[in-house]
């Protein structure tokens, strides 16, 4: 898993000021259940056992990555009243120096650029994707496939399908979010979502049943 990582996203801390959570990254996310209620199951000798309700959570929360095609799932856990997980978003963009290069004819130097052989056309529509979604404009789909639209999704199908089993069942209204920035982040948290069941009587979300 943590080979998924290996410092393929670079982010400036600067960036996450205004940051786009549809940008290429991980991102840990935590999903709690309304008033920190146990619907999921129970942690008993350091092992965490799901519900009937438990395993809904974990089913659908694999089915991200079929729903989404930019989203590669990594580590996560289904708590007793949360759920912890990695989400990588990968979309394939390109740049202007990508595209500049795509279209240059020189074989003989793959780094060499030949100005005759590039279209001006063929640069102005790819080097402005990220800010417009290339030649498809703001109907580019990838420009709404982002963090929030993976989780609504998320939550919206696990409480239809769990309140035919509890029909109390909710989530709390937001989720939280923390794009991560290095791989020594990267793996703290991995290992924390891994260690989750141990140490959950030292949880900050630990709620007795």
């Amino acid at each position: 898993m943590v080979d998924r990582y290996k410092c393929k996203y670079r982010i400036p801390s600067a960036r996450l000021k205004n940051w786009d959570y549809g940008s290429n990254a991980p991102y840990f996310v935590t999903i709690c259940t309304d008033n920190k209620i146990c619907f999921f199951g129970n942690v008993k000798e350091e092992k965490m056992y799901l519900s009937d309700l438990g395993q809904l959570a974990n089913k659908y929360w694999l089915e991200i990555e079929n729903k989404f095609p930019f989203v590669v799932l990594d580590h996560f856990v289904v708590m007793p009243n949360h759920v912890h997980g990695i989400i990588n978003i990968d979309k394939p963009l390109f740049t202007g120096r990508d595209a500049i290069y795509r279209v240059s004819n020189t074989a003989d130097n793959p780094d060499a650029i030949n100005p005759d052989a590039i279209n001006p056309d063929a640069i102005n529509r790819v080097s402005t994707v990220r800010k417009i979604g290339g030649v498809t404009g703001n109907s580019n789909p990838m420009l709404h496939e982002n963090l929030s639209r993976f989780m609504n999704w998320y939550k919206g199908r696990c409480t239809f399908e769990m309140r035919k089993i509890n029909t109390k069942f909710s989530w709390q209204p937001r989720f939280h979010e923390h794009v991560i920035r290095n791989e020594e982040a990267y793996l703290k948290i991995a290992e924390y979502i891994q260690n989750n069941p141990l140490r959950w009587q030292e949880d900050k979300y630990y709620a007795s049943i």
